[in-house]
């Protein structure tokens, strides 16, 4: 099976041992240089008569250590052992000379050849090529390696792509992804996919020298930050192209829209009437406040919690004792009417009465594909610093008489969809303070920020580059995903060593993390499955789980 390289642990190893190394060398240095130092002062007062002080005595040693101008007390070297003495302190300064080439010189260069990245891979095939290095490249590689799909990334930037090598644990090579030679250099003809994220027009251009190289058989996806841009992409042969804003600009609009409706929307299904969806837990529901147990989730609605975000923190599965709040979404499991049974316990009756409006803060791509995909469901209103068509009020969305203006306090949910992060940040801290009550749906373009944004009162962040990398992800490895911001994948395995015992006897959800929704027998898809239900010879089952649960699962029932 494939692995990623692991490369920082032995590099990490040899620049300890380098830094040793030369600690090592110049404290000995200093410690051999002041006791020359120490013998200059004593030679010269014995057997020359001549008082010298110590940093006079220290100057004479570097001086003939670094060969720059020894000589200054030459005219009192008359006695033997002073000659001696200089001779002696000669040869050992040449000597470290010597010595410092390996310490230093030698050293350095191995650096720069050890830790500049290959040109080429060697007898890769059925894996992902991927071309420029961003943050959603990121989150693919992070679903890539998670799923141990082999993968290697083309960095067009030398210097981008020696520091990848040496300093992470990336399969990187380095060449123009535009050139066919390049291309081949990353076995791109045996390849499963080209993803390429470097710019809108090189994309293109990538795309272009793949097919020129008959890669055919290939799926190319781009990105490009001008959706205008993408009719060229398509032109130029790429199998998918996305446009990040527009994707986050869905996801944001699909949040507001499952608030505001009792239906279900996003779900999976995995077998007829029987879905795995995620569920927003809004402010005032019924359920806020309580902790799994006491939620009841299943005894009231027989669905199945498979995970569930805890501000921002994924736990699957949620431990009882874990509370409840206006923060936590749930990825549940169950039939059509068992879900919508349990959406009425997420959604706040509050909000329904309320019935105010969405305000949209930001009005670039995001913004406008929000109100794009909102229109109708609910009524909006865009706010903006620019004045231009769409826009309803005009101002600082971190401005009290802006939000006033703008009808937030009456409102039953804020779509933060700016660009910059830190003023998200503090926007959300203003509109929390403003209105405690409306909900908050916030967009971030860096990871990093998520866990801010949460702590400032937030309801549901969505990360730009992990959208975009997890939905390139479902796209190239053809799978559903549940989630955009935690992997929780949906798969049918044997029943292995579980053979013969009930799902209490095997109690595979605390001892794996996994929850089995669904058991496969000859041609139906048992659904309803009580402590009690016995796996027979010949079972698949249907489990759901994160990829490291998936991976406890794997070595359970292989036992």
């Amino acid at each position: 099976m494939w692995r990623p390289f692991r490369r920082g642990s032995t590099r990490d190893g040899r620049r300890v041992a380098r830094r040793e190394r030369v600690i090592g060398y110049l404290v000995g240095l200093v410690v051999v240089m002041v006791l020359y130092a120490v013998l200059y002062q004593f030679t010269m007062a014995t057997f020359e008569d001549q008082r010298v002080s110590f940093p006079k005595a220290l100057l004479a040693v570097v001086e003939t250590f670094t060969t720059t101008g020894y000589g200054e007390d030459a005219q009192f070297w008359e006695s033997v052992q002073m000659q001696v003495l200089m001779i002696a302190m000669q040869l050992t300064g040449v000597s470290a000379v010597f010595l410092a080439l390996p310490v230093f010189v030698a050293p350095w260069v191995e650096s720069r050849l050890s830790e500049t990245a290959p040109t080429a891979v060697e007898d890769m095939s059925d894996h992902v090529v991927v071309a420029g290095y961003t943050s959603r490249v990121d989150a693919l590689i992070d679903e890539l390696s998670a799923l141990d799909r082999p993968y290697v990334v083309v960095e067009p930037d030398r210097e981008v792509a020696n520091e990848l090598y040496a300093e992470t644990e990336l399969n990187v090579i380095h060449g123009d992804p535009e050139l066919g030679e390049t291309l081949s250099a990353a076995e791109v003809g045996r390849a499963r996919a080209l993803v390429c994220d470097v710019d809108d027009e090189t994309n293109a251009s990538i795309v272009l020298a793949a097919h020129g190289m008959g890669v055919d058989g290939v799926d190319i996806t781009t990105f490009v930050e001008d959706p205008a841009i993408a009719a060229y992409h398509r032109y130029a042969g790429a199998d998918e192209v996305f446009s990040p804003r527009q994707l986050i600009g869905e996801s944001l609009a699909k949040k507001v829209t499952a608030g505001v409706t009792p239906e279900l929307d996003g779900a999976i299904e995995i077998a007829e009437d029987f879905d795995i969806v995620e569920l927003p837990v809004q402010a005032g529901s019924e359920i806020v406040g309580k902790t799994v147990a006491e939620a009841g989730v299943r005894e009231r609605t027989g669905t199945n919690i498979v995970g569930a975000w805890f501000r921002g923190e994924f736990a699957s599965p949620p431990p009882p004792d874990a509370r409840i709040d206006e923060q936590t979404i749930l990825v549940v499991a169950g039939r059509e009417r068992q879900l919508e049974q349990l959406k009425e316990l997420t959604l706040s009756e509050r909000r329904r009465q309320n019935g105010g409006p969405v305000v949209v803060a930001g009005f670039d791509e995001v913004g406008t594909t929000v109100v794009d995909r909102i229109d109708g469901a609910v009524e909006t209103v865009v706010l903006d610093r620019r004045e231009m068509p769409g826009v309803d009020v005009v101002g600082d969305v971190t401005d009290e008489a802006t939000l006033r203006e703008a009808g937030v306090g009456e409102a039953s949910t804020v779509i933060i969809a700016i660009s910059d992060d830190t003023t998200t940040v503090f926007a959300t801290l203003v509109i929390r303070e403003f209105n405690p009550d409306v909900e908050i749906i916030a967009r971030a373009d860096a990871t990093e920020s998520v866990r801010k944004l949460y702590q400032a009162g937030a309801d549901y962040v969505l990360a730009l580059a992990t959208v975009s990398g997890r939905m390139l992800a479902s796209t190239i490895l053809d799978e559903e995903v549940i989630s955009f911001d935690q992997q929780v994948e949906i798969v049918r395995v044997g029943c292995g060593s579980l053979v013969g015992r009930t799902l209490a006897e095997a109690d595979v959800r605390a001892r794996t993390g996994v929850t089995v929704l669904a058991v496969e027998r000859d041609e139906d898809v048992l659904t309803d499955l009580g402590p009690d239900f016995r796996i027979q010879r010949g079972d698949d089952l249907v489990v759901a789980g994160t990829d490291a649960d998936m991976n406890r699962f794997a070595a359970f029932v292989g036992e």
